[in-house]
């Protein structure tokens, strides 16, 4: 009796379970309703058309605008420095004083035989009267006439010559006190007080360089010249030299002010196949200076109806070729084979296989599926995606 009680007690425990998932299976049956999959999140970006300016990126070489070299025309002791190294002068600013002693000196005698010389043209000219009147009265000879005239042009030679001695001597007085010959800022003083100043030395005594504005020296390949004609033509000039050139700082920050382009080499390097471009760029700030190595943003090409999508739009198929995935009207997105020109600013620019006004996807392309709908979110380049 015992065995059976319990017979029956665990039949009684079984017969809800089994009751429980026969339930379960017919709610499985033929009449359930499939599961309908969620929409893959995309973000998409609708390109339109724009004038986009293809760059070549060339190393160049910051040179002042003017650079003067004081160096003395006279010699002599110096006798006072009269400027701070570093500091901006301004044009005819006294810059060094060598002893102006030796000269002062030099310009007395010169205007003391100035005088004598004078009163020697003065003594022959009253001579030159004399015989001149002696001889249309017949009363002196020809030759004292003659010589009277010879005395008196000798004398007039001599004032010539001692007044061009006194302004030699004048001038070299003024050379006592150097001067700059432009304004700008005045580097390092290679003379200090007591040091000989020679007309003959090697070394100058200081540099002054005014790089208000300042020269970008860069080499460019032959073969680019002819596109640069071509794209100051699509610019609308036949110009180059018209075209804006951007500047990058050495810390790799946009410079603030565009260069623009003087000229370039008649001649190409035969070694590299390059020619030298000369850029003048305005630098109020003083933040280019001479020597420094930059990099300049010469124009190559002007797309006047560009079609750009970011770098991380394009995939590759199996040959290799670039493809993009448009959004249709129904929401589902086509794989599609297009050509691309240069990157700028991390974009490409498409050249056929896509149109202004088309949505493409950025980010997600590995979840979009033939005929599958998509919900797409609008791609920002700033903000991070966020992947579903």
């Amino acid at each position: 009796m015992q065995r059976g009680s319990r017979f029956w007690k665990l039949g009684a425990l079984c017969l809800p379970i089994i009751l429980l998932c026969s339930c379960s299976d017919s709610g499985q049956g033929e009449g359930s309703a499939p599961e309908v999959a969620a929409p893959s999140r995309v973000s998409v970006l609708t390109v339109k058309p724009e004038t986009v300016t293809v760059y070549d990126e060339l190393p160049g070489r910051v040179s002042a605008y003017r650079t003067a070299e004081i160096r003395a025309q006279v010699g002599g002791i110096i006798q006072k420095k009269l400027f701070t190294e570093g500091a901006f002068v301004k044009a005819d600013t006294p810059l060094f004083e060598i002893d102006p002693a030796p000269f002062a000196a030099d310009v007395d005698a010169a205007t003391a035989v100035l005088a004598r010389t004078e009163a020697e043209l003065l003594n022959a000219q009253v001579k030159y009267e004399r015989a001149k009147s002696l001889s249309s009265r017949e009363i002196t000879s020809t030759e004292s006439f003659n010589n009277a005239t010879a005395a008196l042009a000798q004398a007039k030679a001599n004032v010539a010559e001692a007044r061009a001695i006194l302004a030699r001597r004048k001038l070299e007085l003024s050379y006592a006190t150097l001067r700059s010959p432009i304004g700008g800022l005045i580097g390092q003083s290679f003379m200090s007080e007591g040091g000989l100043a020679s007309a003959s030395a090697t070394t100058p005594l200081a540099v002054i360089q005014q790089i208000d504005q300042v020269y970008v020296d860069v080499r460019q390949s032959a073969m680019s010249l002819e596109a640069l004609r071509d794209t100051a033509a699509e610019a609308g000039s036949q110009n180059p030299d018209e075209l804006p050139v951007k500047i990058t700082t050495i810390a790799g920050k946009p410079f603030a002010h565009d260069g623009k382009i003087l000229f370039s080499d008649i001649s190409v390097d035969s070694a590299t196949g390059s020619l030298g471009i000369r850029i003048l760029v305005s630098n109020p700030e003083e933040q280019l200076l001479p020597g420094m190595y930059i990099r300049a943003m010469v124009p190559r090409a002007i797309y006047s109806e560009a079609i750009r999508v970011p770098q991380e739009a394009i995939t590759r198929d199996p040959a290799g070729r670039p493809q993009i995935i448009v959004i249709g009207q129904d929401k589902t997105g086509v794989r599609r084979t297009v050509e691309l020109g240069p990157i700028t600013d991390g974009q490409y620019i498409v050249t056929s296989g896509l149109a202004a006004g088309e949505t493409v996807v950025v980010l997600g392309q590995d979840r979009v599926e033939n005929g599958q709908p998509l919900e797409t979110l609008p791609f920002s380049a700033a903000a991070p995606q966020t992947k579903s």
